[in-house]
């Protein structure tokens, strides 16, 4: 319980440094954010490298998708809204089973 406790602690800090603008600050407690998180992932026995590594798989295989269905709509990315990206992300996650 403790090691949840403390990140949302982290994120509040975060959220308020970001809604102040400030940059510097914002960027620190992302940092202590991140920290938190690994220390949750060595409580559940969890390794955040490999985590992180099959996240940005699955992501880069994600957004392969969207471009080659892009490409056979013969539409660019450019020229696609947030709502279609998102329709097509989640057709990608349906394709992985996931």
């Amino acid at each position: 319980e403790d090691v949840w406790e403390k990140v949302l602690e982290e994120v509040a800090e975060l959220r308020e440094e970001l809604e102040r603008g400030n940059g510097d600050a914002a960027e620190a407690e992302f940092g202590d954010f991140l920290f938190s998180l690994v220390n949750v992932s060595r409580y559940y026995d969890i390794n955040p490298d490999n985590a992180l590594e099959r996240t940005n798989k699955k992501f880069y295989s994600r957004f392969s998708y969207i471009e080659q269905r892009a490409k056979e709509q013969g539409k660019s990315l450019r020229d696609m809204t947030l709502g279609e990206m998102d329709a097509l992300w989640n057709e990608a996650k349906r394709s992985e089973g996931n």
